[in-house]
């Protein structure tokens, strides 16, 4: 399919085609609204850029490839010439799924979506039911989180390019897989963007932890809202893309009649009505409010579902006993039975890390699964001053008991790459920035950020922060696939497996019914170990989840409205059925390990 370059640039007075294989320049046409549009059309890998009143080149802030980087030209890229195998996918409904969140970058060593897609077959083997990309735009630098993506449009070239991607949905559809991709609209990153020398892509009246805002209400808006809408909408339809995780919406400042987020939702509707199969909308969001998720006629944003960090900081807090920074208001096992069946800790009341009351109650008819929970993801290890994961702190039995509290909650879990066999790569934040005021700014804020949050006391002393210009902090966190084959390692990776299929195999596990969910909470003993020490019951329905964290083993008193038997086990455990009908069953769970009943 030939293109015929159109570009929005109200700013501009004169806008010319530049072809720079010959440098030859062709004015286009001005039509209404800002926008110019040229007289002729573009062959398939053709290159091709635009010059504003005389200027230097500008690639298309829709282009679908940039083989030369964020600075180059775009280049025609025909999506249809993909030979697609797909016709028979029906699409994966988010909700409830089990979800693997993967950086392409460092997930294997190759860091392409050529080597993601030969290890697909692990992920079907662990029972995962969607893959969710980090950011795959293009930024300047091959190495980088993706968060600083410039163009909405197109794939990092350092990963294959936009065909690339194509074929790694394509191949993971072809073994049961749906494909997430993490979009980021919130902001653009600092090298590359030249949005605002075209129009009013951005607004002074609303601030963002990046500068002004996305202009999503102001003057032009309409056509930054449809840039937005109109990249999603192509990823859906011409990459069979089934999900988005939108990153950080609290930061979409909209003060419209129609929220973008509401917009967005009803438009992808559309086109999953027209592809005959679902596309989810998945929120992270900081506000701790569910009206992201009620229906747009409801006033609502539409979305499917939406991340809950404080069951994250729940868990983590009780395992590790970390109460730094934004953990300070978590760590008890009272705040752990708030998180697993109200979902949020702070629906209201005081949140002392944001020094002002926090959030809004889940109504009761909201389901679990409408929740996308984790023991890890890429902010909660990248984020930390080492980049350390929980293995580097957390014995196996804690990890074990980490990966029940998830995968066998009522919301819908998801897993950070190698969490599964407790990876002991870190993954630390890296950027590859070529610029060297940008690469020294960016060096000085992360030295600066770890100076307080309590991570001397944490860490024992003075932390040396990774340089994250370092080549060698990038290849630190490459996953070493030769781990899960270790003894230590392959034994939490079947335990991850184990769980995941019960899961499927037993609905209790599986319902996202927060009515049926309880945490009992037994005495926990005094002790100078990390973390906190005790026994707990999750209740799942009829299923019961024990869960000893103490350094000794316990016989653990379970109530049960039917006779139960052991489905699982870390480290082992035996079941006394009750004497008499009034009887609770009792559980012999060694030290730091868990037991499965249903």
């Amino acid at each position: 399919m030939a293109l015929t370059p159109r570009l929005w640039a109200p700013y501009a007075e004169h806008v010319a085609l530049v072809l720079p294989g010959d440098d030859a320049r062709s004015d286009l046409r001005a039509e209404a609204d800002g926008w110019w549009v040229a007289d002729v059309t573009l062959e398939h890998g053709t290159d091709y850029a635009f010059s504003l009143d005389g200027g230097d080149p500008r690639p298309d802030p829709r282009a679908a490839w940039l083989p030369a980087g964020v600075h180059g030209p775009a280049r025609v890229f025909d999506a249809d010439r993909f030979a697609w195998t797909d016709a028979g996918w029906s699409g994966v409904d988010v909700r409830g799924a089990v979800t693997y969140e993967l950086h392409v970058g460092t997930f294997t060593p190759q860091g392409t979506l050529a080597a993601a897609a030969d290890r697909l077959e692990h992920l079907v083997q662990l029972g995962v039911d969607v893959v969710e990309l980090l950011p795959v735009a293009p930024f300047n630098g091959r190495h980088g989180w993706g968060y600083d993506g410039v163009a909405l449009y197109a794939v990092h070239e350092p990963y294959g390019g936009p065909q690339a991607l194509q074929a790694f949905v394509d191949a993971a559809h072809a073994v049961g897989l749906a494909v997430c991709l993490d979009v980021v609209h919130n902001h653009l990153g600092p090298s590359g963007n030249y949005l605002h020398e075209l129009g009013p892509y951005f607004t002074s009246a609303h601030s963002t932890p990046w500068g002004d805002a996305i202009n999503l209400d102001g003057a032009g808006s309409e056509h930054v809202r449809r840039w937005i809408c109109d990249s999603v909408l192509r990823w859906a339809r011409d990459f069979h893309v089934d999900a988005f995780r939108l990153d950080a919406v609290h930061a979409l400042a909209d003060d419209s009649p129609r929220h973008l987020l509401a917009q967005l939702s009803d438009e992808v509707g559309e086109l999953a009505t027209a592809l005959g199969r679902p596309v989810g909308l998945v929120a992270e969001s900081d506000l701790n409010d569910v009206a992201s998720l009620a229906t747009t006629q409801d006033g609502g944003w539409g979305m499917t579902a939406q991340w809950a960090d404080d069951v994250h900081h729940a868990i983590h807090a009780l395992v590790t006993g970390e109460q730094h920074g934004y953990y300070v208001d978590f760590g008890s096992p009272e705040v752990l039975r708030t998180a697993l069946t109200r979902v949020f800790v702070h629906d209201g009341g005081m949140s002392t890390f944001r020094g002002e009351p926090w959030g809004a109650p889940v109504p009761d008819d909201v389901d679990g699964h409408r929740f996308v929970v984790f023991g890890a993801n890429h902010d909660q290890v990248g984020n930390r001053a080492l980049g350390d994961r929980p293995s580097a702190r957390v014995d196996a039995g804690g990890l074990a008991a980490q990966a029940a509290l998830v995968l066998l909650s009522p919301f819908t879990p998801m897993l950070f790459m190698g969490e599964e066999w407790g990876a002991s790569t870190p993954w630390r934040y890296f950027t590859d920035h070529p610029e060297p005021d940008l690469a020294q700014s960016v060096r000085e804020g992360r030295t600066r950020e770890f100076g307080g949050h309590g991570w001397v006391d944490l860490y024992g002393g003075p932390v040396d922060v990774p340089d994250p210009q370092d080549p060698a902090t990038f290849r630190a966190s490459v996953l070493d696939w030769s781990e899960p084959a270790a003894p230590e390692h392959a034994r939490l990776l079947e335990w991850h497996r184990v769980l995941v299929a019960l899961r499927r195999a037993v609905p209790d596990l599986a319902s996202g019914d927060r009515h049926r969910t309880e945490l009992e909470v037994l005495d926990a003993p005094r002790t100078d170990a990390p973390g906190w020490q005790g026994v707990l019951v999750l209740h799942r329905g009829d299923a019961r989840v024990v869960v000893n964290l103490a350094h000794a083993p316990a016989a653990v008193p379970v109530r049960a409205a039917r006779p139960l038997r052991v489905v699982a086990a870390w480290d082992g455990g035996a079941v006394h059925p009750s004497t008499t009908p009034d009887d609770p069953l009792v559980v012999d769970v060694p030290a730091r390990a868990v037991v499965v009943l249903a």
